[in-house]
């Protein structure tokens, strides 16, 4: 399977704790916490790419050109 572009839609829940969750569910179980919406979004990016290059190393995904990730706004 290829993809020439993929988007990344990021969601975040915010814990009972006050930390922020971040979730792609695009990509089963990719997700990472954060203090502030934007460390999680920093972090579930991180591990998005890393099951991309895992997904391209096991042969399932065999071209990617473009990742795009859609955060959306952050209020302040």
């Amino acid at each position: 399977m290829g993809w020439n572009s993929v988007n990344l839609d990021i969601k975040f829940l915010m814990e009972e704790d006050g930390r922020w969750l971040a979730i792609i569910e695009s990509l089963p179980g990719v997700m990472a916490y954060g203090q502030t919406q934007e460390e999680a979004a920093f972090h579930v990016k991180k591990v998005a790419i890393q099951a991309i290059a895992f997904m391209m190393e096991e042969g399932e995904l065999t071209e990617l050109n473009t990742i795009v990730f859609k955060v959306p706004v952050i209020a302040v």
